[in-house]
C-alpha cells in the first residue's frame, strides 16, 4: 500500500489520470480498496485517449483508432506519486500517470514522455534546465447570460474593471486564496506570489523554480485546482487566453535558466548581459518560435489575445527587460539570469508547451546559433517578423518546420496536428455562447 494512503486513512476514492495532447486529464474513478492495481500497472487507456479533441471526441482517421484496433496502453504512475484533491467533496487522491506499450516502451504520443526525452538530452550533456511559471487566470461568475466577475464573498459586490496589483482586489477573494494556498501545499505545488492582474477578475500566481519535469506536473496540477476549487466556492475560474473580448488576455510566462554539473548557472557571466550559452538559447527559441506557434496557441480563442499593445507579443524578439518582447532577459543579481518566454497563453499543455521552448533552447546550445541584436523600445512599433496570428497559419507553419521535427516525436506531431485540425473543423461550428461553454472550463 501507498505510504500516502497509509498517512491519510480518510481517502475513500482515487483517480487515474493522464494528460492528453489538449492537456485534458484523462482516466478512470476507483474506490480506494482498488489502489493497489493503479500502483502495479494493472490500469489501462486505449492509446488514442490521448489523442482526442477538445470535447474528448476520437480523432477521424487517426491511426490510434480503427487501423489498429484501438489498443491499450498500460498505464504506470509517475514519480509524483499520489496528490489529493482538495476542491472535491470526497476525500479523493489523484495518481498521475504516463502511458507505455505492452512491451514496457514509451508511448511517443504521451506528452509527459516528450518532455522527458528533451530533459534526457540535457542531462547527456551534462545540463539540467531550472524553471519556474507564472499561471494567469480569471474569477468568473457564468451562472447569467454573460460573463461577469463573481461578488466578492466579504462585500457582495463585484469588482469593476482591471485592477493592477490592487490588494484590495486579492482581499475581496482572501478565502478562496487562502483555501488555494493551502490546498498547493497539500498537493506540493510551489505556490508563491499572488498579485491581481489587467483584467477585470483576472489574478496570477507565479509558481517557484525547481526541476522541470515537477514544474510541468505543477503547472497541470495547479489547473485543475484552480478551476475545481473555484466552482466549491460557487463561481468559475478559467485559464482561457481571451475570455472577455475587451478585456486582457490570459498568459502563462515561463522563466528557466541551465545548470550545469556543478549546479553553476550557463547564462550567467558575471555581469547584466548575461553569457554565449544564453545568447545561443535565445537564438534557438526564436527561431523555432514560429514552428512552435500551435503549441503556445493551441486554440482558436488563443489567437484573439495577441495584438498590438496587449502585453502579448506579436513580433519574434528579445530585449533585455523589455515585457513587450517575446523573449525577456530578467535583471537581477548575474547568478539568477534567466530567459523569460512570453509568448504563450493559460491554455497550453504545459508539458509540450515547456518541451517546445526546452527543446528550441537546447537546439540554439547544440548548433551555437546567434541571435539578432537585442531589441530596446516598444516593440510593436517596429518592424519585426512576425508570429503567426491564426489557427491556420500556424498549422501551416507546424507542417513546414523542421526544427520542432527536432524537438519532439514524428508521431506525437502527427497526432497533435490532427487534434488541431479537427478542433478548429469543430469551432467553425460553434456559436460564441456554445465556445465560451465549451472552453471556459475545459483549457
Amino acid at each position: 500500500m501507498s505510504t500516502f494512503l497509509q498517512d491519510n486513512p480518510q481517502i475513500a476514492a482515487i483517480r487515474t489520470a493522464i494528460a492528453d495532447l489538449n492537456g485534458q486529464a484523462r482516466g478512470k474513478r476507483l474506490p480506494v480498496q482498488f489502489a493497489e492495481k493503479a500502483l502495479n500497472g494493472a490500469a489501462r487507456l486505449p492509446l488514442s485517449a490521448l489523442n482526442v479533441d477538445i470535447k474528448g471526441h476520437d480523432i477521424e482517421d487517426s491511426p490510434l483508432v480503427f487501423t489498429t484496433g484501438d489498443q491499450d496502453g498500460v498505464l504506470r504512475p509517475t514519480e509524483r506519486g499520489f496528490v489529493p484533491m482538495p476542491w472535491l467533496h470526497t476525500p479523493t487522491a489523484l495518481l498521475p500517470m504516463s502511458m507505455y506499450h505492452e512491451d514496457g516502451t514509451a508511448f511517443a504520443g504521451d506528452p509527459r514522455h516528450a518532455l522527458a526525452e528533451v530533459l534526457s538530452r540535457f542531462a547527456k550533456q551534462g545540463l539540467t534546465p531550472a524553471v519556474a511559471t507564472e499561471l494567469e487566470f480569471y474569477l468568473i461568475d457564468d451562472a447569467g447570460e454573460t460573463l461577469q466577475p463573481p461578488c466578492s464573498p466579504q462585500s457582495g459586490k463585484r469588482r469593476q474593471g482591471g485592477e493592477v496589483l490592487s490588494l484590495e482586489a486579492l482581499d475581496a477573494f482572501d478565502v478562496f486564496f487562502t483555501e488555494l494556498y493551502a490546498a498547493c501545499a497539500a498537493m506540493d505545488i510551489p505556490a508563491e506570489t499572488a498579485s491581481s492582474e489587467g483584467g477585470t477578475g483576472q489574478y496570477e500566481i507565479n509558481l517557484t523554480h525547481g526541476d522541470a519535469m515537477k514544474a510541468a506536473d505543477d503547472a497541470w496540477l495547479f489547473k485543475q485546482l484552480v478551476r475545481g476549487l473555484a466552482r466549491k466556492h460557487g463561481f468559475a475560474a478559467s485559464f482561457m487566453a481571451k475570455p472577455y473580448a475587451d478585456d486582457a488576455g490570459t498568459g502563462l510566462h515561463m522563466h528557466f535558466s541551465v545548470l550545469d554539473t556543478a549546479g553553476k548557472n550557463i547564462f550567467d557571466n558575471g555581469g547584466p548581459e548575461g553569457s554565449e550559452a544564453l545568447r545561443h538559447a535565445v537564438a534557438g527559441c526564436l527561431q523555432a518560435m514560429p514552428g512552435s506557434m500551435l503549441i503556445f496557441a493551441p486554440h482558436g480563442n488563443s489567437y484573439e489575445r495577441f495584438a498590438p499593445g496587449s502585453h502579448a507579443p506579436t513580433g519574434i524578439a528579445w530585449g533585455y527587460e523589455n515585457r513587450t518582447t517575446a523573449l525577456r532577459v530578467p535583471s537581477g543579481a548575474p547568478v539568477a539570469r534567466r530567459i523569460e518566454h512570453r509568448v504563450a497563453g493559460g491554455d497550453i499543455n504545459p508539458y509540450l508547451m515547456i518541451a517546445a521552448v526546452l527543446g528550441a533552447a537546447l537546439l540554439g546550445l547544440e548548433d551555437k546559433l546567434s541571435p539578432p541584436t537585442a531589441l530596446t523600445g516598444d516593440a510593436y512599433s517596429q518592424n519585426l517578423p512576425q508570429l503567426p496570428t491564426d489557427w491556420d497559419s500556424a498549422i501551416t507553419a507546424v507542417e513546414n518546420d523542421a526544427m520542432l521535427s527536432r524537438i519532439l516525436p514524428e508521431d506525437l506531431i502527427r497526432n497533435f496536428l490532427m487534434t488541431k485540425k479537427q478542433d478548429r473543423d469543430l469551432d467553425q461550428h460553434l456559436t460564441p455562447a456554445d465556445r465560451l461553454n465549451l472552453y471556459l472550463d475545459t483549457v
